[in-house]
């Protein structure tokens, strides 16, 4: 993660971080029946989240939205446009580029303990309790028992087993399925009937808990693939572009004008206004503060950013040359609502839905954004995990990288990542760009065309392996992009 102007922009966000236990039982975790008819205010959520966002009570109810709970719920959706003229070059070039999240630091594992000793026959009164060794449980080791020795985890990787097993969907290069040692979780064991004894019916399974896989959704991280920049010029890749907002927020950044923060984004179809997209995707972090936080304002959109390299090396130019399809301001902006209620922290379950979409007004009724790059991409929701080979665009502005140029890796076939074994695991895939490709576009291949699957949400940009990962597109995700599309 990048430095004290990362933590300072994320204030708004972490003050609520000592009711981290509370935020991730929000309702949308919960069991509770509660469905979409009711959700526009009356949704009770736990304590110390945010209060009254009317939630479902689970993901399964809010996968089940249709148009009008969605219209319920995002009433902020729609945004005043930046003033004609607001980003002028200043201020592109002052804008810091927006982090991805950084995934959580691994935690620290309780040291080793001996073996057990036997244990002596006791004698008429209780003898007293061993120490215990330094840093262990104080309740003492049941006779004959051996606590875990502490396995240290992968900086970067998620609070996961030490050693995940591949998922049932997706299996690592060369490896074979390993059959799970254990019923998956939230499923109890039975011991077998003792002798006489009579056999005791199973417990029925709970419908509202589905059974969590053995691994907790984790894969091995991917390797480290190194980011390309594309040649110039690249408006066949208009699609592409960076994305420009001031974060809501006071004080002498807001006062002197450095709240400007930069992201990546990509132009996706439209399917109410085929032809005519003037939409685009990008991830939530890049344009909402998350729990507790707002909208940013001045969002716009330039499309193959400095295609002719007009800035690149430090040089100057006008706007005609680094937007050669014109600065797009933001009308309209849907995110997830686990964004709104829980995102902000890093690597928390929040990520798994950081996404976002954007409407932007076509400059004096003409044509529409689709029309003036040359096309618009699809979103494919619900992408079985192992079609996909991904393809990343986005505009690095961290060290080593300057914003100036469109970057590409291509990182093959995507792992998985869970932060939050109930929601669907992350894409994740090996990528060395850095902050500014926030919101950046996966892109695949179905049916001979590409097509969006996913966004740049977390990064890890030290150590090794270095790799980024994006939301898994789900109902949510469809749900919120036919919203915004009707709404156009």
């Amino acid at each position: 993660m990048s430095s004290s102007g990362r933590n300072a922009r994320r204030s708004v966000r972490t003050a609520g971080s000592a009711l981290g236990a509370s935020v991730l039982a929000l309702t949308l975790l919960t069991t509770a029946a509660c469905g979409p008819e009711n959700s526009s205010a009356d949704v009770a959520v736990t304590a110390g989240a945010q209060p009254n966002l009317g939630l479902p009570a689970n993901l399964d109810e809010l996968k089940k939205w249709k148009f009008d709970d969605w219209e319920k719920w995002a009433k902020d959706y729609a945004l005043p446009a930046a003033a004609k003229g607001f980003w002028t070059l200043d201020k592109l070039l002052k804008a810091k580029p927006d982090e991805p999240i950084a995934p959580p630091a691994p935690p620290t594992a309780p040291p080793a303990q001996p073996p057990a000793q036997p244990t002596q026959p006791a004698p008429p009164t209780q003898a007293p309790a061993q120490p215990t060794a330094p840093g262990a449980p104080s309740v003492p080791s049941a006779p004959g028992t051996k606590p875990p020795a502490g396995q240290p985890t992968q900086p970067g990787q998620p609070t996961t087993p030490a050693a995940p097993k591949p998922s049932s969907t997706q299996q690592p290069a060369s490896q074979a399925p390993a059959p799970p040692a254990q019923p998956p979780a939230g499923q109890p064991t039975q011991a077998p009937a003792q002798p006489g004894q009579p056999s005791q019916p199973a417990k029925p399974s709970q419908p509202s808990q589905p059974a969590q896989p053995a691994d907790n959704g984790n894969d091995p991280l991917p390797k480290t693939v190194n980011a390309q920049p594309l040649p110039h010029p690249y408006t066949k890749l208009g699609v592409h572009g960076k994305l420009f907002a001031d974060e809501p927020g006071s004080g002498a950044a807001a006062a002197g004008g450095l709240n400007h923060f930069q992201c990546s984004a990509t132009v996706v179809a439209d399917p109410a206004h085929p032809g005519r997209s003037n939409l685009v995707w990008t991830a939530g972090h890049c344009v909402h503060q998350g729990r507790g936080g707002a909208f940013f304002s001045n969002l716009s959109f330039i499309p193959a950013f400095n295609s002719n390299g007009a800035l690149s090396g430090g040089k100057q130019a006008d706007e005609s040359q680094y937007a050669p399809f014109g600065i797009w301001n933001a009308t309209q902006a849907v995110t997830s609502p686990q964004w709104k209620a829980e995102g902000g922290k890093g690597g928390d379950p929040a990520t798994h839905y950081d996404f976002a979409i954007i409407r932007v007004k076509p400059a004096d009724g003409a044509k529409s954004l689709e029309e003036t790059v040359g096309g618009a991409v699809p979103v494919w929701f619900n992408a079985p995990r192992e079609q996909l080979t991904i393809s990343e665009y986005g505009y690095p502005a961290a060290a080593p990288f300057d914003g100036m140029e469109l970057n590409r890796c291509e990182s093959g076939r995507p792992s998985r990542l869970s932060y939050e074994p109930s929601r669907p695991p992350m894409h994740a895939i090996g990528c060395t760009m850095t902050g500014g490709s926030s919101g950046g576009g996966w892109l695949a291949v179905k049916d001979g065309q590409p097509v969006l699957v996913s966004n740049v949400s977390v990064g890890k940009h030290t150590g090794e392996p270095k790799f980024q990962a994006g939301p898994y597109l789900d109902d949510v995700a469809a749900g919120a992009y036919d919203f915004l599309s009707r709404k156009g």
